[in-house]
This record gives C-alpha cells, sequence and structure tokens, in this order.
C-alpha cells in the first residue's frame, strides 16, 4: 500500500478516536433471517458462489518451492495443488484417471511424484502420467491422454486461484477489480506459509462472514481481549466493487501522533482486513498475514467450515524505532519492541483464532443461527456502523437476482 494511503487511513482513524464516530453506511436495513437457513437458497448459493466460482486456495507461500503440494476437499471435489519442476502452479482433480482414488490423503508437503496407492499409476507434479504398473498386463495404453484432470488456475499478487470447473473461466484481475494495484503492493507472494487451523461450527456461512465485517461488538464481546487491543470503533473502511477493506485502529495508533508521517505504518497501527468476494478474508497486521476461506456445509444450511492460514510477512510495512512502546498494561501481548514482534504476532494469531473468534465472535453466531432457526424473528437489522455487512449482503443477494436489502425505519 502506497505511503500516503497509510497515512490517510491512519488520519481517517485518528480523526475517528478524536471525534467519538464510526463509518456510516447512511441507513439502516432488514436481512431476512431465511437468508441463513433455507435449504433452497442454500442449493443456489452453492452452486453460484462455489461450485461455478473462482476461488482462493491460499497463497504462493503454500508451495513454496518445486515439488511443494497441497490438497483441499472444501468445494466437492478433491483438489490437488501443486508447483512443478519448473516453478509453475497447477490445480488438478485429486483423482488418478483409472479408478479414481486420490494420488495422495496428505494435506501438504514436497513430492515431485504422486503413485496412486491403488494400484501404482504414477503422476508428476504437473499431472503427467508417467507411468503404470505392469502395462503389458494392464493392455495398450497412451500415457499422453491420461494425466491428472486439470482445472483453471492462476498464481497473481501471491493469491492462488483456482475455478472448481474444467470449463470455467479465470481473471484474477477481474476478480479484485480496482483493489488489484493495492494487493499488489503487499507483495503477498513473499509470505511464508507459519501454520493454519479450522473452525467447524453450527452458524450458517454468512454468519460467520459477517463476523468479520464489524466492530461494534468489540467493547461487549470481546471487552476482555480486543477491546483492549484496538479502538473498536474506529474504522476506514472503502468498497471496490465486490470487494472491500476493512481497517481498524489498534491502540498503537496514537503513537503515530509523535512521529513524523513518513514512518506511520497501517500494519503496525491497525488491522487491515480485505473481504475478496465471495468467502474469503484477507488480513494483515504487525507482520503477519491470515488467510480466512469460509465455507456452507453442503448437508446443513446451519453449519459452516472456516480455513484459517497464517503467514510471516516480515517485508510489509515500515520499521518501528527500537524504543520500548508498551501500549497497554504489563498483562498485554501487545509491544511494539521489534525484537519482540514476532513471538507477539505468531501468538495473537493462534489466540485470536482459538478463543476471540472460536469462543467469542462463532459461538455468538451459534446463538444467532438459532434464533433465526426459530423462526421467530424474521429479521436481523444492520446500523448504519456496519457498512460492511450493508456491502456484502447487497452484492450477495445481487448475484442471485433476489431483491435488495429492505431499509428498517424506526417507524416500524
Amino acid at each position: 500500500m502506497k505511503q500516503e494511503m497509510q497515512v490517510d487511513l491512519l488520519k481517517t482513524m485518528l480523526k475517528m478516536i478524536d471525534d467519538g464516530t464510526a463509518p456510516d453506511a447512511g441507513r439502516m436495513v432488514k436481512n431476512p433471517t431465511s437468508s441463513y437457513v433455507c435449504k433452497d437458497l442454500a442449493a443456489r448459493e452453492w452452486n453460484t458462489f462455489f461450485e461455478n466460482h473462482p476461488q482462493v486456495l491460499g497463497l504462493s507461500g503454500d508451495l513454496p518451492e518445486s515439488g511443494s503440494f497441497m490438497t483441499s476437499n472444501d468445494l466437492g471435489i478433491p483438489i490437488l495443488a501443486t508447483r512443478d519442476k519448473a516453478g509453475k502452479f497447477h490445480a488438478f482433480v485429486n483423482a488418478c484417471r483409472h479408478r479414481g482414488a486420490p494420488v495422495t490423503e496428505d494435506e501438504r508437503g514436497k513430492k515431485n511424484r504422486f503413485a496412486c496407492p491403488f494400484h501404482a499409476w504414477t503422476y508428476a507434479s504437473d499431472g503427467k502420467l508417467l507411468g503404470i504398473r505392469e502395462p503389458q498386463m494392464f493392455g495398450e495404453f497412451d500415457k499422453s491422454c491420461h494425466g491428472l484432470i486439470e482445472l483453471p488456475s492462476a498464481e497473481k499478487y501471491g493469491l492462488l486461484v483456482v475455478h472448481p470447473q474444467v470449463d470455467g473461466t479465470l481473471d484474477v484481475d477481474s476478480l479484485l477489480g480496482e483493489l488489484a494495484p493495492e494487493i499488489e503492493s503487499w507483495d503477498l507472494g513473499s509470505a511464508t506459509y507459519l501454520g493454519g487451523s479450522s473452525i467447524d461450527m453450527g452458524l450458517n456461512w454468512k454468519i460467520a462472514n459477517d463476523t468479520f465485517g464489524e466492530n461494534y461488538h468489540f467493547h461487549t464481546l470481546h471487552k476482555s481481549k480486543l477491546n483492549n487491543l484496538f479502538h473498536g470503533d474506529a474504522t476506514a473502511y472503502d468498497e471496490y466493487g465486490r470487494n472491500h477493506r476493512l481497517t481498524v485502529a489498534s491502540r498503537f495508533v496514537d503513537a503515530m501522533r509523535e512521529r513524523p508521517e513518513n514512518e506511520w505504518n497501517v500494519t503496525d497501527a491497525g488491522v487491515v482486513v480485505y473481504y475478496l468476494f465471495p468467502n474469503t478474508q484477507v488480513v494483515l497486521f504487525n507482520r503477519v498475514v491470515s488467510l480466512f476461506r469460509i465455507y456452507p456445509n453442503r448437508n446443513e444450511v446451519g453449519r459452516s467450515l472456516t480455513r484459517i492460514a497464517n503467514y510471516s510477512a516480515q517485508h510489509i510495512g515500515l520499521d518501528v524505532p527500537g524504543e520500548q512502546a508498551q501500549v497497554l498494561d504489563s498483562e498485554s501481548l501487545y509491544t511494539a519492541d521489534t525484537s519482540k514482534r514476532m513471538e507477539f504476532t505468531l501468538e495473537t494469531q493462534l489466540e485470536l483464532a482459538r478463543s476471540t473468534i472460536e469462543e467469542e465472535d462463532y459461538y455468538m453466531g451459534e446463538k444467532s443461527q438459532q434464533a433465526a432457526e426459530s423462526g421467530k424473528v424474521e429479521h436481523f437489522i444492520f446500523g448504519r456502523n456496519e457498512p460492511a455487512l450493508h456491502h456484502f449482503h447487497t452484492n450477495y443477494r445481487d448475484a442471485l437476482g433476489l431483491p435488495p436489502l429492505e431499509e428498517y425505519r424506526a417507524a416500524g
């Protein structure tokens, strides 16, 4: 992100802190709770947004070198992502061309060859069929026509993107739109994979996504954790077609007031959250990138799976001066001391994923799901200070040809 943009975002958040304001969508809207429970709608969502829409699989750091691979079963088909000997990213259907067995069941690793465990047919990391066991017994066979089935894929701006359909079209720049130059500027391709986790809980995928769209709840739900780390209401918000960006001010933002603007760094003084339509959140904070991919459960409307991956991104942002800048009390994890930053960010990301998101956000999301399923609550209300929720649901509904959200008026 350009330095002038970082300065503008930080000034916006500092002014919100000083004025006691928040982002403003200009109105309140009603979101029907049927969108979280309707089975027919869930089937349309799956077909439109997951089965027939490009998906972010990860970042370049998931495949750091030739021979690296990872697998995924979240899109209804088994996917094998590889980096071949020439360094090119591929995505294949993870199924042997003989009898359909997966050529590997490992989640990730390094292999230049994949041997099917069923009958030992062997494939290269570029998908070519290298050999079959006892060909003289199997019969006449043209190996060149029976490599792994390849899916449309692209690696750009550090994103690994795949289309789940063999005949699907994929254009990363079209997906990102006006956001593409900004994503490119972060050099996500230099981020190094640290580890990942998953959250499988009883809330619709859209309720899970809503978790990342507002900070109005920080002061209450996260009063013992995130509220000590962030100015919950001070959030700069911008839209880019179907995508958007939120920037949330941390308590360290106040230290920027005493520094020259050329030392202002938005990822040290806050969290930058990019929502990429339809189901991906890219979070940048204090030299760490976290990727959240949210998937519906095809058999249970009120359930979803969130995949979380964390990456080290030491190249992001500016160097903070080396003096101690203890922002919170001594029990807090947050310190701006560069010698402790890596320890802080790793520990914090794990803590956020485990206790904050799972045990607080998603726990409360399960309660919202239960209210929706009761049939007694007709709609949820999105406030003026929750523009990202307006944006996500407006675009989601538009993509399905649904009517826009109805404005909520205090009179009824």
